[in-house]
């Protein structure tokens, strides 16, 4: 029997520690680290990329999801499976789209999770049913209204803002161009962020675009 290599990128220390503990009494797995930042993990990739590599998405250092795009670039060898308490609709489109190869909630039984670990270094794509049913839904839907994907929807003004940062310009430039203080330019933008889920005026304009929005 083949031994699957793990990494864990988890912040939550006892999450962590229930985690390799699950690991480390699995003759099929072995454990070859377990860190708790972007930053780590990063470190860690560069030293030894994993068989699978479980990864939350809210880091303390930054976006979980820049992580998984990061690590599907450097290696076509690790399967990648999200393990995360985000279980709306831009969180997942945003960590599939990444290149994550499975999609877990936290509130997963235990012993799911190796046989989830087994499952998508074999090419299978575990996901845990409300994020399946979801999937579901968006594939059988015959159209699907590009503000339906958005907690909420951006409101007349937002997009106003979102299409001057497309354009490049800065915060005083859009101000200026909407007649409006750089101090609200910048909560429209903040307000942005948190409806599309990024963290990067990039991350926003390609979103945006994927969606229609823009």
């Amino acid at each position: 029997m083949s031994i699957l290599t793990v990494t864990l990128v988890e912040d939550d220390t006892p999450i962590r520690e229930e985690f390799a503990r699950m690991v480390g009494e699995d003759v099929g797995l072995k454990l070859l680290d377990a860190v708790g930042s972007c930053a780590e993990a990063r470190r860690s990739f560069s030293f030894a990329q994993p068989d699978v590599a479980l990864i939350d998405l809210g880091l303390p250092d930054g976006d979980g999801t820049e992580l998984i795009a990061d690590l599907a670039r450097r290696s076509r060898h690790t399967s990648i499976l999200v393990v995360t308490i985000f279980g709306d609709e831009a969180h997942v489109v945003r960590a599939l789209q990444a290149g994550a190869h499975g999609y877990l909630l936290k509130d997963t039984p235990t012993a799911e999770f190796g046989r989830a670990i087994r499952a998508v270094s074999e090419g299978a794509a575990p996901l845990s049913p409300q994020v399946a049913r979801y999937l579901l839904r968006s594939f059988a839907a015959p159209r699907v209204d590009a503000q339906r994907w958005l907690v909420e929807p951006l409101t007349p003004r937002e997009k106003d803002v979102l299409m001057a940062v497309s354009q490049g310009l800065s915060v005083p430039e859009t101000a200026r161009r909407l007649d409006v203080a750089p101090s609200t330019v910048a909560a429209h933008i903040k307000s942005i962020y948190g409806k599309l889920a990024v963290h990067s005026r990039v991350e926003a304009v390609n979103q945006a675009r994927a969606r229609g929005l823009i």
